[in-house]
């Protein structure tokens, strides 16, 4: 042993029992452990058997040999865990050979395990009422993950991370218990931003009367946003890409130059969105707010079963339409008349999967129709006579793109792009098991609602699920006042929804993506019950809309968004990631860019419209959408599948179209037809199919 331990770093002993832990370090490495059996004589402590372990046996070694050990080493240590007496013992036993040794704080895991792990205020992990060292911290937050599943590396790292700044493992514990302390859940802060633009004073406008009037009597200026589209031109024609964060003013955009212009005979406004929901509460809007000086209407679509919705004007000064109700209108050949204005928001959605060729496809439609001056014109391929191809202004509104340069310059729009957040906005994650995530919701909700902002109001909570039925489910489990809110909801419900929650009498609502895209509830809170819509993982798009709704300028001093991560979590077999993996993704993942993309499926539907409402015109709306459609390989399918007849919509053409069926779907129910199947388990069928591609 002495010819192997010429030179000894560090000699520690370490309290068990009665007995001491020895270990030698060499170089900074561990070549020696054992344990020390100590005596009492008439001197004194004094060593009396050093046994070192050899894997599971052990060498008995004279006193003699640890004193040798003792004498070689550089510095000998004793554990800050040993008791007093126990240090006592040792400086006892080393004083009577001339030795001294210095007690240091170790970690204690480490030490009981044989091993020298001296820590300091920087390293130290409090446990258990002792200090431990990272490496012991990290493997006990493993076990502690290996017990509530399989999380993910990302989760991993994250929470190793925190692990090490808090210096606490019982707080990281907590954590993944469902613990609230915010200063351990908050990821961290988009801070507000302020851009320095001139505002524009409302009287400054020129624009027509009524509008004006309406304007000044509630602004004496534009927000900036508002601002710089009109500085460069809104409200003179120019067609518009508006990209600024939710509560910013955007709408108000639209609505100025919209109005504007029907008011002074330049044609009809209309105004699109992607919900139901969403245009039920923008119809409202505009009866309460331009009722008296136009005429509003509302186009949602139609049943595939029933085939019409009632009550559409289209001869309206304002349709405030979804896309498919607006599209469906144009498959069908309605004469809406002459368009002046078209303000699309959301226009992100054409990323969406299948809405997103859906409202490129709609966008190239309804210029054809703009350009052709109208429905019957646009049929025979000729032009109306009632307007010119650049007479319809365009709007576009978007709180998140990705890249809204090459965006605006596919829309052959002017980028209007405003980057300030009125509000600071805190994002806080913490881990739940399904079954807890209600009971956090509870506190956080109670936390919100029981506290007021310096601007008087109490904090209102958005909460976002996968499904209406889980909008049911957490509601009723709120202990204060709440209500689900989904697409499943009559329009009387949904507004009297809307209405307590802006009094105030709501704590929260629980929601799907109904609320995502833009309709206005002041919420100071956002809550993720799910980062799943349906069966599909939220993109960065649709999560930093949604968690935009956190916080608006007039109400609250800061928003507060939290994502309740299931660990190992999926919502259906189908999703390759987990709940924890997608949850850091979407915190640091950068804007996807906007772009469509086609398939077979959505190529094919998208020329047949195209050839429904434009005949042999139909090659020339391919081109300019935004997507690159195989045109040549979609009217080769379209040919045999029989739903065209040169380039001529058969009446199995028409019908597809007309309930924005893709052929897979168009197929479902023409072989449920041709089996003599009733209606009804028919489309039962066809939802069942939709149902299981989301």
């Amino acid at each position: 042993m002495s010819q192997q331990l010429s030179a000894v770093d560090t000699l520690f002993l370490h309290e068990d029992g009665e007995d001491f832990r020895v270990v030698v370090q060499q170089d900074g490495q561990r070549v020696l452990g054992g344990r020390l059996e100590i005596k009492e004589t008439s001197a004194g402590p004094r060593p009396a058997r050093l046994r070192v372990e050899r894997g599971s046996q052990e060498d008995l070694r004279s006193p003699d040999q640890f004193v040798e050990l003792a004498r070689r080493a550089d510095r000998i240590r004793v554990s800050e865990q040993t008791s007093s007496r126990g240090r006592r013992v040792a400086r006892e036993m080393l004083e009577a050979y001339q030795l001294e040794a210095k007690v240091v704080r170790t970690c204690r895991y480490c030490a009981s395990g044989g091993e020298y792990a001296p820590i300091t205020s920087e390293t130290a992990i409090a446990a258990d009422g002792d200090d431990i060292c990272p490496d012991c911290a990290i493997a006990e937050l493993e076990r502690e993950l290996a017990y509530h599943g399989d999380v993910t590396g990302t989760a991993r790292d994250r929470l190793e991370a925190l692990l090490l700044e808090v210096q606490d493992l019982e707080r990281i514990k907590n954590l993944l218990s469902g613990e609230l302390d915010p200063e351990l859940t908050k990821f961290d802060e988009i801070s507000a931003t302020v851009e320095d633009v001139d505002l524009v004073p409302t009287d400054s406008l020129s624009l027509h009367t009524g509008m004006q009037q309406k304007l000044e009597s509630q602004f004496d200026e534009l927000l900036p946003v508002q601002s710089l589209a009109v500085e460069h031109g809104v409200t003179d024609g120019q067609d518009q890409l508006v990209v600024s964060a939710t509560a910013t003013g955007k709408t108000l955009i639209g609505e100025m130059a919209g109005i504007d212009r029907v008011l002074n005979g330049k044609g009809k406004m209309l105004f699109l969105v992607p919900l139901v929901a969403l245009a039920n509460q923008k119809y409202q809007d505009f009866q309460d707010e331009y009722g008296d000086i136009v005429d509003v209407s509302l186009r949602v679509g139609s049943s595939r079963i029933r085939g019409e919705g009632g009550g559409f004007d289209p001869s309206a000064d304002i349709i405030v339409g979804t896309y498919e109700g607006i599209d469906h209108a144009l498959r069908v050949g309605h004469d809406l008349g002459e368009i002046g204005t078209v303000v699309i928001d959301e226009v992100h959605t054409l990323g969406e999967g299948e809405r997103g060729h859906r409202l490129d496809g709609l966008i190239s439609r309804l210029k054809y129709y703009c350009e052709e001056g109208g429905a019957t014109a646009a049929r025979e391929g000729r032009g109306g006579g009632t307007s010119d191809p650049g007479d319809t202004q365009w709007i576009y509104l978007s709180a998140t793109v990705g890249n809204p340069g090459s965006l605006a310059e596919s829309l052959e729009a002017q980028l209007i792009e405003f980057e300030e957040r009125p509000v600071p906005i805190e994002r806080h994650v913490t881990f739940a098991d399904d079954y807890e995530k209600v009971d956090i919701e509870n506190k956080l909700v109670r936390r919100a609602f029981d506290s007021k902002s310096s601007k008087g109001y109490r904090g209102q909570t958005i909460i976002f699920t996968n499904s209406r039925r889980r909008c049911h489910e957490v509601s009723r489990r709120l202990e204060y006042s709440s209500a689900p809110y989904h697409a499943g909801l009559d329009n009387s419900r949904r507004g009297k929804v809307e209405s307590m929650f802006a009094e105030q009498e709501l704590s929260a609502v629980v929601t799907t993506a109904a609320l995502a895209a833009g309709v206005d509830f002041p919420a100071s809170q956002v809550i993720f019950d799910s980062l799943a819509m349906g069966i599909e993982w939220l993109t960065v798009q649709e999560f930093s809309q949604m968690l935009g709704r956190a916080g608006r300028p007039d109400y609250h001093d800061k928003g507060t968004v939290y994502l309740l991560v299931e660990p190992d979590g999926v919502y259906h077999n189908s999703q390759e990631m987990t709940e924890d993996e997608v949850a850091f993704k979407l915190l640091k993942g950068e804007m996807e860019p906007v772009t469509s993309l086609y398939d077979e499926s959505a190529a094919v539907e998208e020329t047949l419209a195209n050839i429904v409402v434009a005949g042999s015109g139909a090659k020339r709306l391919n081109e300019r959408m935004l997507g690159e459609v195989p045109t040549k390989h979609a009217l080769g399918k379209l040919l045999e599948y029989e739903f065209i007849d040169g380039l001529e919509p058969t009446p199995m053409g028409r019908a597809v179209t007309r309930h924005f069926l893709s052929p897979d779907r168009a197929f479902l129910l023409l072989d449920g037809i041709r089996k003599g199947m009733d209606p009804f388990d028919i489309v039962a069928d066809a939802e069942l199919a939709d149902d299981e591609e989301r």
